[in-house]
């Protein structure tokens, strides 16, 4: 089923577990999330970011996720991953999905505010959440380069950019980095305590997401769902697992040139992969 955000974090908040949101770059690893989301009976979102889009178009992700979606039997959302801009956040409300990202992490706290309240606006007419983000993220990831970062997200600047914009969930920084980790990232979850905290406190409690698990290890992000997690991305290991399955059956066959002998087993690898990343999450069996 075809659904939006919304309810399925709400869930995720109050029964503290986190849903799991997979990047996806083309039909075979759409269909290897859903599969991996229908086995372990989990609500689940597939994302893509605006490289991704580029690749195909906006209308083309929608179509198979939502051809997907409709025959499954868990809920199922698409996201925009890391909104760049105002006019794709909107173009992609248009296309069908059912969730956005705005990232005006890039610009300055005031103009983060007004990018992502123009978002909210127009998606509140529409029904459609919006998840924004405060402080950077470091890491380079497609098109998305936070470099080393601009600093962790404070608490008292995350009561006020939820008061202002009226955003569904944010996703905040705490050490985490998109892409691949050179070394072991260190997390300050005592942070990520004290901005769910502050959020509750001022009646604005929303579900805070974490952006750049690939890598993390599962302990780190059952830890980080402790306290207030409700959604956690993964990308670059499902683009590994994609080409490490393709790789294998060139590797024993390089003469095999249908996609469909190598597709399967990269859709395997990514399957086995998100069933347990879902699992970490303590997602599964939540659908």
């Amino acid at each position: 089923m075809y659904v939006t955000t919304k309810e399925m974090l709400r869930a995720a908040q109050a029964g503290k577990y986190a849903i799991g949101a997979f990047n996806c770059e083309n039909m075979e690893m759409a269909m290897a999330i859903v599969a991996a989301a229908e086995a372990q009976h989990a609500p689940v979102m597939l994302q893509t970011t605006p490289s991704t889009v580029s690749y195909a178009g906006l209308d083309v992700y929608y179509a198979n996720v939502r051809a997907l979606a409709e025959r499954a039997s868990v809920p199922v959302a698409l996201h925009l991953d890391h909104g760049s801009s105002y006019q794709l956040a909107i173009d992609a409300m248009a296309a069908g999905y059912s969730s956005v990202m705005i990232d005006g992490s890039h610009e300055t706290f005031e103009d983060n505010i007004a990018v992502t309240r123009r978002v909210v606006e127009e998606a509140k007419a529409k029904n459609i959440p919006v998840e924004a983000e405060l402080g950077k993220v470091g890491g380079k990831e497609d098109d998305l380069d936070g470099g080393a970062g601009n600093g962790y997200t404070d608490p008292a600047d995350a009561v006020e950019f939820v008061k202002a914009t009226g955003v569904d969930s944010l996703a905040v920084a705490i050490g985490t980095a998109h892409g691949v980790y050179v070394g072991t990232p260190v997390l300050d979850v005592a942070r990520l305590a004290e901005i769910r905290r502050a959020l509750e406190a001022a009646g604005v409690s929303i579900p805070l997401v974490l952006h750049g698990a690939s890598g993390l290890t599962d302990e780190s992000v059952r830890e980080c769902i402790a306290e207030g997690i409700c959604k956690v991305n993964f990308a670059t290991e499902l683009r590994q697992a994609y080409t490490a399955g393709v790789k294998e059956v060139l590797a024993k066959d390089p003469a095999v040139y249908d996609p469909k002998k190598y597709g399967k087993v990269a859709m395997a690898k990514v399957q086995a992969l998100v069933e347990d990343r879902i699992k970490v999450c303590g997602a599964n069996g939540k659908a």
